[in-house]
């Protein structure tokens, strides 16, 4: 199943692709820069090695000069043959306060010359040496330094800085040519374990991802995890869960789609027939009958009830998610026209305040945020309706103040406050309903509309009565 979802994703199939071709990459690299890291001491080794080679022989042809007496001179054929197995064009012997000059036939002026003291044993300045000949143009002169076999004596060659140079690149491209068969080989092993551990469980997770999110209801899609303990291993088990879930969660929101439309269906047919029934109750409502006028008021009350049941259901099956469009709201004059709305302006039983203050702005969606205002405000006044008794102070009062980057709006009523189980399931859809008949709907839809806003909706502390806090940012991008 795995590798048919593969197919279906050829760029994520390539097994030198994506992570794959960047781990070899990486390797490569690391085991290329710890190769230079060997090489530059490598390569000043074998100079040093070479000089030293070259400082030998022209020992030996200063055991020869000392061993001539100093009334005699060598033979030119003896020295040219010292010099040519040296490799040099002269050799400078000094002992005892004494300078004795062995040169070729036809002397060599050195047009450039460069010093190599072998006297020098640290390793910055034999690698800066090293590089310093590797780098060089053709036509420089060596001029070797160094201690003699005997004590205080003191050796000097003088020799074509080019042999050294030749030999140095073909030790080079020897080291090059090692190192890059080393980092393929280390590489091509690297990558094949780590493939093993990582890269094709990566590859896996990833391929059933991207299968997954295509046909989400297919359970056959589900990953089945390995037995692997580490965190390859969770990943497998959590996206397995997360996936399980998923499928479940859709499946049963498609059922609940379903019965919502049949419900929707059911719903508006029943608003009819209710409505039907409520004009037949205020036909009724008009007999003299005693009976019929004690009965009455409670027929047409239940009938309102259950007509706007009906009603608040279809609206909320109706409500389309749109996003917010960002407006600057001076908000005092919303909350007007939240609270004519909710009829509690101007309402004989309820003291409405307004403690918005005049300049207080906010950044939001007008319609969608005085939607939210009606809900809290509409709930505040059929709480206190339910006040017994007349003469009571009823009250809702709203205000509004900023809070660091937030607006916080709070709508507060002296009301009999939420039960505890109300609390529980307080912004739930047809269960957050504080009083009897209620669908629980204005405070979801409230809350929705303060999130789609990038704020929130709480129910507040108060002595008495209830209070909610609507928090939005106080900046938003205006479209």
């Amino acid at each position: 199943m795995i590798e048919a979802m593969k197919d279906q994703i050829p760029a994520i199939n390539s097994r030198f692709s994506g992570l794959s071709s960047k781990l070899i990459i990486t390797i490569i690299g690391v085991i290329m820069l710890v190769e230079i890291v060997i090489y530059l001491p490598s390569l000043a080794s074998f100079r040093t090695t070479w000089l030293e080679d070259r400082l030998r022989v022209g020992i030996v042809a200063a055991r020869v000069l000392d061993a001539v007496p100093d009334v005699m001179a060598l033979p030119r054929e003896l020295t040219d043959r010292l010099l040519l197995s040296a490799g040099a064009d002269a050799i400078v012997y000094r002992r005892e306060g004494q300078s004795q000059l062995i040169e070729l036939t036809e002397p060599v002026t050195p047009e450039r010359a460069v010093t190599a003291d072998l006297r020098q044993r640290d390793l910055p300045s034999q690698i800066a040496g090293a590089l310093d000949t590797l780098l060089a143009g053709p036509g420089r002169t060596l001029r070797i330094v160094g201690e003699g076999d005997m004590n205080e004596s003191l050796l000097e060659l003088l020799m074509p800085e080019e042999p050294l140079r030749r030999e140095m690149i073909d030790y080079s491209r020897s080291i090059v040519l090692v190192s890059l068969g080393i980092a393929a080989v280390t590489a091509f092993a690297l990558y094949m374990l780590v493939s093993t551990l990582f890269i094709d469980p990566v590859l896996r997770l990833t391929a059933n991802m991207l299968a997954f999110r295509k046909a989400p209801e297919n359970g056959a899609l589900i990953l089945n995890p390995s037995l692997r303990r580490d965190e390859i291993g969770i990943l497998e088990r959590e996206l397995a869960a997360m996936e399980s879930e998923l499928f479940a969660m859709l499946r049963q929101r498609r059922h609940l789609a379903d019965l919502g439309l049949a419900v929707a269906k059911i719903n508006h047919d029943l608003r009819n027939t209710l409505t039907a029934a409520q004009l037949l109750s205020d036909q009724v409502a008009t007999l003299d009958d005693p009976k019929v006028q004690r009965l009455a008021p409670r027929l047409v009350m239940t009938l309102d009830k259950a007509i706007g049941f009906a009603q608040s259901v279809l609206d909320y099956g109706r409500e389309a998610a749109k996003p917010p469009q960002f407006t600057p709201i001076p908000l005092r004059a919303l909350v007007e026209d939240a609270g004519f709305e909710a009829r509690v302006t101007n309402n004989p039983l309820i003291a409405f305040d307004n403690l918005v203050p005049e300049d207080f702005q906010i950044v939001g969606d007008a319609g969608q945020i005085g939607r939210l205002l009606v809900n809290l405000l509409k709930n505040a006044r059929e709480a206190l309706e339910t006040v017994p008794g007349e003469g009571q102070d009823r009250l809702i009062s709203v205000t509004a103040e900023a809070q660091a980057e937030n607006a916080v709006i709070s709508v507060i009523d002296n009301g009999p406050g939420l039960p505890p189980r109300a609390r529980e399931n307080l912004f739930v859809a047809f269960e957050g309903s504080v009083r009897s008949g209620g669908t629980g709907l204005g405070l979801a839809i409230a809350r929705e509309i303060a999130e789609a806003h990038g704020g929130r909706l709480e129910l507040g502390e108060t002595a008495t009565g209830t209070r909610f806090d609507i928090t939005l940012p106080l900046q938003q991008t205006i479209a």
